[in-house]
């Protein structure tokens, strides 16, 4: 959204020796990891500004990022790596292919920074996904939305998500700008038709509108007058605390609601949410095990990463509030939820999974006469990432996600702990219903208190007064920070520009990964070649052992143990028909489709032959069910293959023996999913 001129708070530091001294006398008494939900007794969130999942991660290993396999192919036959570029942008090449925005070097490295891309408005980006296509990032935004950073680029962030837990599969709410993606963090919803609130109760919300009234009928109508999730808390008697300083980049989404506009200054609602308590008091908080159960922190604008304001001090601040949470005495007690509102005008390969035609609350008829009848959301990826000690280890979780996804987890928790009425009505239902809740990311079974390493960032420029000023200041020494687009450059394949390595998958699978399933005894499940011997009879999937390696991203390396999966959907292709249908069954293939899974654990050699199965994730979690954590892979039953009710056949389980050999039948197996990125 457009810079908010507001004084920038001096603060933020103030205590930083005081808090540094307790730290060292509390961490002696650190609380050791809880081992279930409702002993979580503390829950962060994070929201930053205006970034896309591509554009800070697709070249992280082991993740749905710049390698992915099922990248969706168009109807022109390009995979949509290629977006299209006019004559009016260059002559030199019809396409442009992903970029790395440093690729000139030099101090380009620095310039990057502040650079920002395109338009994160509702016109942009929904013409950027262009009806589903999503091929419209270099036309109608800009070259640079098509634009990516590395790890260099972002090394508090990375080891924040590589530390931890990285959901790749999660999405921003609204395909818009900042204002409808906040009020869908504290409310569920925007207001589009069919939503469970009433027209006059404001909406639907589709831009970062502030001025009473309404734009049209129904559109944009502000203040908004529905229930957020603090005002249920605190009717529960659940404590929360919204921690903010003067110059909150107005992100405060509470302050666009009329019941927290006009709470007198003494009430709650004005004291718990609009107050400015400036960050301070939370690192103290923190730091003191005095954090309330939920904690909504609004960073100032110069470190909220909205372009032109950087990465690297919105790392800055990330790693300050890391650091409150992991050295406090109640980290054991505690999850910090990081996340993104929007993609800020950036994009992303993965086209939005969304819901079918008409949903209520989820579709409109475009009030601008551009789309015609329009889903509003969810739309292109962001980046989020748990930190707890039930997330440690470096995981992706796979499910979709969105920010109603944190609501929903908030919900599961002060349920277990025994609240009632804490349920958020005014959620969209399909939201509900498909939006992960985010509890399979995290292992209760096995917390970890460690701490990774996490690169110690320098802090942001201030300007004489001690204010932050890192924009001016970069913009000053590179007046135009946009490096130019590498038309004449472009390569015909996409290049190996991901990172080797692989991540242990947590969650329902989605598409989008390389994958290595590995068996209780520490096999792996291999794809032969040729896929009949010598008598024509159909080879079977074997296994190899686990191999050693001294390098531990080797560890999951051998080709034929990988694995790619695709959504069955009755066979269908149709980029239309998986927009909207995205789980089990799955057909599953070599990595290079040139081995499909056939029936009773047979290779045959084309899609059509492939017979679907469930690969079902069982979060473990001592439930007294003697459930393992991970996967079990299961032939699906033929009503399910036809579309029934998803039962899985408990005759037809995957399994591997203390052989090796693998067998169908009624033991079930509990798989390790492997997510890896490997170039041999």
């Amino acid at each position: 959204m457009a810079p908010r001129f507001v004084k920038i708070g001096l603060a933020i530091t103030a205590f930083a020796g005081l808090l540094t001294a307790i730290l060292c006398i509390l961490l002696i008494d650190r609380t050791e990891a809880v081992r279930s939900l409702k002993d979580i007794d503390h829950v962060i969130i994070f929201m930053q500004e205006n970034r896309s999942w591509d554009t800070y991660f697709g070249t992280m290993a082991g993740a749905r990022g710049f390698n992915d396999p099922n990248v969706q192919i168009n109807p022109n036959g390009r995979p949509l790596w290629y977006q299209p570029v006019d004559s009016n942008m260059s002559n030199e090449t019809e396409t442009l292919l992903p970029w790395y925005l440093g690729y000139l070097q030099g101090n380009w490295s620095q310039a990057i920074q502040c650079m920002a891309a395109g338009s994160n408005g509702y016109t942009e980006n929904h013409a950027s996904i262009n009806g589903g296509l999503n091929d419209g990032w270099a036309r109608n935004n800009t070259p640079w939305s098509w634009g990516y950073l590395k790890r260099q680029d972002l090394p508090v962030q990375f080891a924040i998500a590589e530390g931890w837990t990285i959901g790749d599969m999660y999405q921003e709410s609204q395909i818009t700008a900042t204002n409808p993606n906040r009020v869908t963090l504290v409310s569920g919803s925007i207001n589009a038709p069919g939503s469970p609130q009433s027209p006059d109760e404001g909406g639907v919300y589709i831009d970062n509108t502030e001025t009473p009234g309404c734009e049209a009928p129904n559109l944009n109508c502000y203040p908004l007058k529905w229930k957020t999730i603090f005002d249920i808390y605190e009717a529960a008697g659940v404590s929360w605390q919204v921690y903010q300083g003067v110059d909150n980049f107005d992100d405060n989404p509470l302050a666009w609601f009329e019941q927290f506009q006009n709470a007198s200054s003494d009430s709650p609602l004005s004291q718990k949410g609009m107050a400015y308590l400036g960050l301070e008091s939370f690192y103290s908080d923190a730091a003191l095990g005095f954090l309330p159960q939920v904690s909504f922190i609004v960073g100032p604008r110069e470190l909220s990463e909205h372009a032109p304001y950087s990465p690297s001090d919105g790392g800055w601040l990330q790693h300050n509030i890391l650091d409150a949470v992991v050295k406090g005495p109640k980290y054991g007690k505690s999850l910090l939820m990081i996340s993104y509102d929007e993609s800020g005008g950036w994009g992303d390969h993965v086209p939005p999974y969304h819901s079918p035609e008409n949903t209520p609350g989820e579709w409109l008829e475009d009030p601008y006469d551009l789309f015609g009848n329009i889903y509003t959301g969810p739309g292109v990826r962001v980046p989020f990432y748990m930190v707890s000690p039930w997330t440690r280890g470096g995981h992706v979780f796979t499910e979709h996600a969105d920010h109603n996804s944190q609501i929903l987890f908030i919900e599961e928790w002060l349920s277990a702990k025994g609240y009632d009425n804490v349920r958020t009505d005014g959620m969209v239902p399909w939201r509900r219903q498909n939006m992960a809740n985010l509890l399979n990311a995290l292992d209760f079974d096995n917390p970890d208190l460690s701490i990774p390493d996490i690169p110690k960032p320098a802090p942001p420029h201030r300007d004489s007064r001690g204010e932050f000023d890192g924009a001016a200041f970069c913009e000053s020494q590179f007046p135009d920070p946009r490096p130019p687009p590498p038309y004449s450059s472009q390569p015909s394949t996409l290049p190996n520009i991901v990172e080797e390595g692989y991540k242990i998958c947590t969650g329902q699978l989605t598409e989008g990964r390389y994958l290595v399933f590995e068996s209780e005894n520490g096999r792996l499940l291999t794809h032969n070649r040729p896929t009949q011997d010598e008598n024509n009879n159909v080879a079977t999937i074997t296994t190899i052992p686990s191999p050693s390696s001294n390098n531990e991203k080797d560890k999951y390396r051998p080709q034929n143990a990988r694995w790619v999966i695709h959504y069955y959907n009755n066979n269908s292709t149709d980029i239309a028909v998986i927009a909207t249908n995205q789980s089990g069954p799955f057909l599953v293939s070599s990595f290079d489709r040139e081995v499909w899974l056939g029936q009773e654990g047979k290779q045959v050699s084309t899609r059509a032959q492939a017979t679907p199965v469930d690969i079902l994730f069982s979060p473990g979690n001592g439930d007294g069910d003697g459930e393992k954590r991970g996967y079990s892979i299961a032939y699906a039953p033929s009503s399910t293959a036809g579309g029934g009710d998803g039962t899985v056949d408990s005759s037809g389980y995957i399994n591997v023996d203390k052989e090796g050999n693998v067998r169908i039948g009624e033991t079930k197996e509990t798989f390790k999913g492997v997510s890896v990125t490997y170039y041999d």
